[in-house]
């Protein structure tokens, strides 16, 4: 048995398959039925509702691509985490090959040196370029529409810290060794894969820590100005500082790419994370230096 359309016509039963009809309009003119898609105050035509009946993920067709993880679907939200976690992996493994490869430059130690030692505020030159290309390249990949000017962005931001890495590299070298630049990193990325398990599986919102890890940034950055400048030494208790608010950094990035991040910013969520991978290798490898 059908039922009568408010409009004219009839709508089938449940159950049975629903055959293309026209219907009649205002003014009887035949239009064509369009279920859920509606152009005012709901869906625009041609869009799936996204929920289907209960117990239903999204339904086929409904574009997910600028809903924030926690409320994608979790088929959208896996691919999301695994796309922003190989973007990482690649980050990392380019940052390792220009490293090795900016060392087999002819006389690159005694040209870094050199460049570092001209005077004491060339190393305030090298960190107020690296911070302005770090805005740059962040910008570009968390601003931007265009997937190329977002790889442009974590392209960047990896070769600008294989060139800041280079003295520390170069240094490390001569007081630990390649093998000890490489325990170095192990411990680096063992700690980070400790840190984003323990988010992953107790799945907390560290974004409170926002407010607390940009104030102790800005006043270690004020520490090392100042260090430059003045001509002392930050110790031991500083670095193990150093690698408490990159851990935090971890954590706060981590759990943003569980809540915050829009499924399309994977480029975005990898710049963040390498950077923080980045500054925990950095001060693992001053405490390891330290040592010796």
């Amino acid at each position: 048995m059908n039922q009568q359309n408010p409009y004219g016509g009839q709508q089938p039963q449940w159950g049975q398959p629903q055959q293309p009809q026209q219907q009649q309009g205002w003014g009887g003119q035949p239009q064509q039925q369009q279920g859920w898609q509606q152009h005012a105050g709901g869906m625009h035509p041609g869009m799936q509702m996204p929920g289907g009946h209960p117990g239903q993920g999204p339904s086929q067709g409904y574009d997910e691509s600028n809903m924030i993880a926690s409320e994608a679907s979790v088929e959208a939200r896996s691919k999301f985490i695994e796309r922003t976690y190989i973007h990482l992996a690649g980050a990392i493994a380019t940052f390792v090959v220009l490293s090795a490869g900016f060392q087999m430059i002819p006389g690159i130690d005694e040209m870094v040196f050199n460049l570092l030692m001209v005077s004491e505020y060339s190393w305030l030159a090298v960190m107020g370029a690296f911070i302005a290309v770090s805005y740059v390249a962040d910008s570009w990949a968390k601003g931007s529409r265009s997937a190329g000017m977002q790889y442009a962005g974590l392209g960047l931001y990896t070769v600008a810290e294989a060139v800041i890495f280079l003295p520390m590299i170069i240094l490390a070298r001569q007081f630990i060794g390649t093998e000890g630049i490489m325990t170095a990193g192990g411990v680096t990325l063992a700690m980070f894969a400790g840190l984003t398990a323990y988010v992953f599986v107790t799945k907390k919102d560290f974004s409170f820590m926002r407010g607390v890890l940009s104030i102790v940034a800005v006043g270690a950055l004020g520490l090392i100005v100042a260090s430059i400048i003045f001509g002392f030494q930050l110790g031991l208790a500083f670095s193990v500082g150093m690698v408490v608010l990159a851990c935090g950094y971890i954590l706060y990035y981590t759990s943003n790419v569980l809540h915050h991040y829009r499924i399309n910013q994977h480029v975005a969520a990898a710049l963040a994370l390498f950077s923080a991978v980045a500054l925990l290798f950095w001060y693992i490898l001053r405490i390891f230096m330290s040592r010796r």
